[in-house]
Parts: structure tokens; sequence; C-alpha cells
């Protein structure tokens, strides 16, 4: 399903099933029938509730700016390529392009800013469906470019060794499942790490759609989800590790914390939600830099967080709701090809081109063609396999309906 289509799903229904899915009430007292504050708060609760059912076209854009981000960074700005003797530019790249340098070492963020942004959109997507159809949308959505992604790289490294070791067959195998992590089986591609917080996410998520989505569930599931993201580091329990995702709980919880603003109205409660997600948040960003990154400093990073913030604020209140250009639905659509390809195959082919040309024109030149890549992967896998894969699945749970009946 695409994302227009779940965006469609998203418009507040009318008083149907126990005023389970009725908008929030007024925040404050009627005014007399007849005086002008009525007439003013209740064309602000329609204009709410027109705007929860529009597509979001800056989100699209946003989508692909981070997706963007994060390849600039791996070209050029990670603690990896900027070592002596690296395999993919064999000497520091800040020696070789110090500006891209300086500006890419923040390019990491964008995995945060993924994490705002799936929480939005899962939150938008789910909302008066059933878990069946929350199921079979992920699937959809999830699998297809990443079988092709996981075919594509493996053969990327076996024809272009020397910059990352090849996985075992068996291994690479079990990363088609998309559940290599809890088994404790590397990754194909480094970047996989970001779906296995993703599917927790989800796993968690799909309780509250059970249930049946309104306000009042979700706001319950950000707070109990973090404090158990709180909690659960100096619980000494793996499991509840496992399941709490302290590392991106919060970022997800931000981001189902500006769908409820997108789709209610704002609120006391919900700024002190979002205000909490920003405070976890750049803990966890100083957490990021000091244990893996080593490149950034803390002030930048909780700058460009802070700014990606405020822009979705923006977004979830309506100020980007005259933003409809048609090409950002294709840019959203290259974000997740994008994200899945142009790490391992693309320092490996660095490697092979970086005393071919100007090192910026190189990095500019493998994102475009990694984009270009993207959206034939999109065009002739994601859409025809997802397709494919939304009829056998309906197909089989409405035999596992009858079935049951």
């Amino acid at each position: 399903m695409s994302m227009q289509d779940a965006e469609r799903r998203t418009s507040i229904p009318r008083r149907v099933v126990s005023g389970l899915q009725q908008p929030l009430p007024p925040l404050t007292v009627p005014a007399p029938p007849g005086q002008p504050g009525q007439l003013t708060r209740a064309a602000r609760h329609a204009a709410v509730r027109d705007r929860a059912g529009r597509r979001l076209y800056a989100i699209d854009g946003i989508r692909l700016l981070a997706a963007l981000m994060v390849a600039v960074h791996h070209y050029a700005g990670t603690h990896r390529v900027d070592q002596p003797g690296n395999r993919i530019w064999d000497r520091p790249v800040s020696d070789i392009m110090p500006t891209v340098f300086r500006f890419a070492s923040y390019g990491w963020i964008g995995v945060e800013i993924f994490f705002v942004i799936s929480g939005f959109v899962i939150c938008m997507s789910c909302w008066g469906r059933t878990p069946r159809q929350f199921f079979v949308s992920r699937v959809i959505r999830l699998y297809p470019a990443y079988w092709f992604a996981i075919a594509f790289t493996t053969t990327v490294l076996m024809l272009l060794p020397g910059v990352w070791d090849r996985l075992r067959m068996r291994d690479v195998l079990l990363n088609i499942t998309m559940l290599q992590s809890g088994s404790g089986v590397m990754n194909v591609d480094g970047v996989y790490w970001t779906l296995w917080s993703e599917l927790r996410f989800y796993l968690l998520f799909l309780v509250v759609v059970w249930s049946g989505l309104t306000y009042r569930k979700v706001v319950v599931f950000c707070c109990v989800w973090g404090a158990a993201a709180m909690l659960a580091p100096i619980s000494k329990l793996p499991l509840l590790e496992l399941v709490a995702n302290p590392e991106g709980a919060w970022y997800f919880i931000a981001g189902l914390a500006l769908y409820l603003m997108h789709r209610f109205g704002q609120d006391l409660l919900l700024w002190g939600i979002l205000a909490m997600a920003w405070l976890m948040g750049q803990r966890e960003l100083g957490i990021r830099i000091d244990e893996v990154e080593h490149v950034s400093g803390w002030r930048g990073s909780v700058a460009i967080f802070t700014v990606f913030l405020l822009v979705m604020v923006a977004v979830a209140l309506g100020a980007t709701d005259r933003v409809r250009w048609k090409w950002l639905v294709t840019a959203g659509a290259l974000t997740y090809p994008l994200y899945l390809m142009h790490y391992a195959a693309g320092t490996a082919v660095i490697n092979r081109l970086r005393d071919t040309m100007d090192a910026r024109l190189l990095v500019v030149s493998v994102i475009a063609g990694f984009m270009l890549l993207s959206w034939l992967v999109h065009r002739f896998v994601e859409r025809p396999v997802a397709r494919l894969l939304k009829r056998g699945l309906d197909t089989s749970f409405a035999r596992l309906r009858n079935a049951s009946a």
C-alpha cells in the first residue's frame, strides 16, 4: 500500500463505534450560542479534522533529505573514513575534502530523523485499521526492496572485494527474514541495524492497534513505553531492554506525539511528551557520539535535531500544508531503497573509483547513481512485488478466517 493510500484512510470519521473514533472535544468551555468565539473554535476544530486527511508532501521531502544526510555521512563523514589507510579512501577524508567532512560528520542524525518520522507515519497509517491490515501493510512496505537490497549488496561485494568481508551464505539467507539481529547474526549491510529497532516498535504498537487506536490509548502507550525505556538500562533485565528499546524509543514517541498534534490539535500534554522526548533524545545523541560516531559535537547535533523537531511541529500544525509539489511523492518513494543499498555497495564502488576523479564529484556521482537505481527498484520491484504479496496475504488471511469459522 502506498503512503498516499494510507493517508487517505486517516481522515477522522463521524461518530460511529461508541464514540471511539470521534475527534477530541474542545479543550475550552464553549461560548454561548451566537457569540463569535464559538464560531472561531468550531472553525478551528473543523480545520484540524480536514488537515488530518491530507497528504503531507513535506514529510516526503524530509525523508529524502534524511536519507541523503546518512549517505553523505557514510561516504565522507564517519570515523572510519577519516582514518589513515582506511579501505574506502586510503587516507583521511578530512584531508581530501575538509569542508565536506565537517558537514558530513553530522549526517548520522538522519537515522534519528527517520525514527521520528516513522512514529508519525505509522500512527497515521494505522488509524482505523485492523491488526491484519497493519501487518499486511508493513510486510508489503518493508520486504520487497529489502530482499532486492540483500541480493544486490551481496553481488556487489562478491564482484568488488577488499572493503567489506562477505558473510557466509547461511547468514545471508537468514538476513532474508529481517530477524538476524535477534539471532546474533551480522547484517549483510551495516545500515540494517535500524530495521531491528523499527520491527520492535511495530510489535509494540501492534498491541495498541489491536485494542483500537484512540487519542487516550496512544498517549498512555507513549507514557508507558517511555517509562519502560528509562527503567530498562538500570534494570539489568535483557528482555526489558530488548522490548523497551531505550536507544530509539523516545524518537518514535516524539513522532507519535507529533501525529496526535496533527490529528487532534495541540495541548499541554502533547507538548510535555514532546519536550520529554527532546530531553531524552539529546542524551541519546550524546551517548551515540561518545560510543559510536566520535566525529561530531554534541551541541551541533542537538541543534540539528532541535531544528528538525521544530520543522515537524510546523508540519503537524499545518504550516506546510501549501507544499504540494508532486515530485516530492517520488522523492519519498526513493528513500527506503536508497537507504538500504547505498552503504556497503557504495563504499565498495568508491574504493575502486577514488583515483579516477575529484572526491567530491565521486560522492555526488555515486549518490546520483543510487538514486536512479532506487527509482528503478521502486518502479519495477517494490510496486509489483508488493501487489503480489498483498494479494497472497489477503487470500491467506481470508482462508484462515473461513477455516476458523
